[in-house]
């Protein structure tokens, strides 16, 4: 099986071209093989790039545990910047992902990914709870450099709220208005990962600058720089969100079944 390995601000994945329908079958097991970091080619996630009538391509991810997973920025943006490098050559994207329609534009090396609208944020005492495609607990906290992020992130993601379907856990640095620093617990990977797409999404929404209209937000992960941009609703909705950054391939190779 030819793979591509392809990174996101150290989010990392394995990408697989499936248009000829080759690969549909790799069981659990073996994807989980595939992204150990000691066993396998290593990588937070694994793709599959289908053919899709009315689209561009299907994208169709799975966690590095190997189970199918909800959706992936990060992982999104790669694939879009695979689907140019194989030669579906275009600028613009519509794709097909487990959450429903993207749209994805590739300028000055930096691709840009729409996310799903969010139609509100659930407000806590000390956190925040929302659905940017895959579902995030977001908490502001100082001194984040020195945080033990897995394991209070993996405290919150396994307490009895959230430990049946898993949350993603991401702690927040407000560094200036407009201007923040993420770390995420990922669930799936169970782990801190370098970067997260939907988690920085999370984290933009919840810390607008603007009460309505267009909100611009950069934020820095462990692997690198992103930004978010969005409108704010009277409503407290989202729409029109855009997650941008680099995606760049690592390395390419073959792997036995």
């Amino acid at each position: 099986m030819r793979f591509y390995k392809y990174q996101g601000t150290g989010n990392d994945f394995v990408i697989v071209d499936n248009r000829e329908v080759n690969h549909s079958a790799l069981s659990q097991e073996r994807i989980h093989q595939i992204c150990d970091r000691r066993f396998g080619i290593g990588a937070d996630g694994f793709m599959l790039l289908n053919n899709k009538p009315g689209y561009d391509f299907e994208m169709v991810y799975y966690n590095a545990d190997g189970r199918e997973g909800s959706m992936c920025g990060n992982g999104g943006r790669c694939i879009v910047q695979f689907a140019h490098d194989i030669g579906i050559d275009r600028n613009s994207f519509k794709f097909l992902a487990v959450d429903g329609d993207h749209l994805a534009d590739i300028t000055d090396g930096l691709v840009s990914l729409k996310m799903m609208d969010v139609t509100g944020i659930s407000q806590f005492d000390t956190h925040s709870v929302l659905n940017t495609g895959s579902p995030h607990y977001v908490k502001k906290v100082t001194g984040l450099a020195e945080m033990d992020v897995y394991t209070e992130g993996r405290n919150i993601r396994y307490n009895d709220e959230f430990k049946e379907k898993g949350i993603n856990v991401n702690f927040v640095e407000v560094l200036d208005i407009g201007s923040l620093k993420v770390r995420t617990y990922e669930r799936g990977v169970e782990d801190e990962t370098f970067s997260c797409g939907t988690g920085v999404t999370a984290a933009a929404l919840v810390f607008y600058q603007n009460e309505t209209g267009r909100n611009s937000i950069d934020i820095e992960v462990l692997g690198g720089k992103l930004n978010v941009s969005y409108n704010r609703n009277a409503d407290g909705s989202y729409d029109d969100i855009w997650l941008k950054g680099p995606a760049v391939k690592v390395f390419e190779g073959n792997v036995g079944f």
